[in-house]
């Protein structure tokens, strides 16, 4: 039943995109994911996670005709999940530094990482809180960051 729920090629990209990527708006998923979701496509899958129990779909208080996506405890659940599939790609896949760094910060702080990110997660999802600026979230965003930016500095030296 897992395999059905999040098998397909979108569902764990668009939960990766509000969990580590921070989007929350419809339009944050789908012009800031690097793999180019159509419109129709993100409008079906976030009914089918909201569906499933693992996002909430809230109006958003800045805005009358915008929602917002939070995650539910059950997403919240799967970071052990993405951390582990994420170390694997890391591994096996050929890819870029900047795509993995995220996934190797998260394999090198192992569970008391993903702990300390669940908790996070929680408080900003489930209870409304600011994302803390010197957050789990921050710290691979900023690595990301840096790793984009080495990425640059190599292709123009």
């Amino acid at each position: 039943m897992t395999i059905e729920l999040l098998g397909d090629r979108w569902s764990l990209i668009v939960l990766r995109d509000i969990m580590f990527g921070g989007s929350t708006h419809f339009r944050e998923l789908l012009t800031e994911s690097i793999e180019g979701i159509a419109s129709n496509i993100l409008a079906g899958r976030l009914a089918k996670l909201v569906a499933a129990g693992l996002l909430t779909r809230d109006d958003d208080p800045s805005h009358r005709q915008k929602v917002e996506y939070h995650l539910t405890e059950a997403a919240i659940q799967l970071v052990p999940v993405m951390a582990q599939l994420g170390a694997w790609g890391a591994c096996w896949l050929d890819t870029t530094p900047e795509l993995t760094v995220r996934a190797e910060l998260l394999a090198a702080g192992g569970p008391p990482l993903w702990q300390r990110f669940m908790a996070e997660l929680r408080a900003t999802h489930l209870a409304g809180a600011p994302l803390p600026a010197d957050g789990v979230l921050a710290e691979l965003t900023a690595a990301y960051h840096e790793a984009v930016a080495e990425r640059g500095q190599d292709a123009a030296g």
